[in-house]
């Protein structure tokens, strides 16, 4: 009986031992976040719910205020379509002065739902050693889920911003945002912040 408790002792050692080697090996993965603003544009922001309306346009500024803070970048994606626009540079394809993305922030222009389907998004988020995005914009049920479910093939860790999305009727982005476990204000500064640090 001793014996085996002797053997029991000395594998319970060896694997504990064992156990702290691996994860000593194993690299701690550090967050590098990035938020990607979606087709906020005129042309598309006036066929959003006016439930979504009333409050996104203020969480999508506050996200973009909470990633400056940090010093993680902001990226301003646009749709537009080859045959029937907006044209870039009009009234249409441009975001309203009051969402606040900036003229430095990274422009992607897309053709497509998903913002990584024939653009140089993953590319210009792997220079910057991007690998976790935040996504707010619309629309919920188009083109952020298409980024979304893009950004997720890519193997990035994937956040749509809670009350930050927007789409056609409101009770469907409330979907799109349980179903994809949308991620708070507070939640988001709080995981910011330990990136930073």
């Amino acid at each position: 009986m001793k014996k085996c408790a002797l053997f029991f002792a000395l594998i319970l050692a060896i694997s504990v031992q064992a156990g702290t080697k691996a994860a000593e090996k194993i690299p701690e993965k550090r967050m590098k976040p990035a938020l990607l603003v979606i087709d906020t544009q005129n042309q598309y922001l006036q066929m959003m719910s006016e439930e979504d309306k009333k409050i996104a346009p203020t969480i999508i500024n506050a996200a973009i205020g909470l990633f400056r803070e940090n010093g993680f970048p902001v990226f301003r994606v646009y749709h537009t379509d080859l045959r029937y626009g907006p044209k870039p540079g009009s009234r249409e394809f441009e975001y309203p002065e009051s969402v606040g993305v900036q003229a430095g922030d990274l422009q992607i222009i897309k053709n497509d739902p998903s913002a990584f389907k024939r653009t140089d998004l993953d590319k210009a988020l792997h220079e910057k050693g991007i690998n976790t995005v935040f996504l707010c914009g619309l629309s919920a049920t188009g083109c952020v889920l298409a980024t979304y479910w893009g950004a997720k093939d890519r193997d990035y860790e994937t956040f749509m911003v809670k009350d930050a999305v927007m789409s056609h009727d409101a009770s469907l982005t409330r979907s799109i945002e349980d179903a994809m476990d949308a991620v708070g204000y507070d939640a988001i500064r709080a995981m910011l912040e330990n990136a930073r640090n």
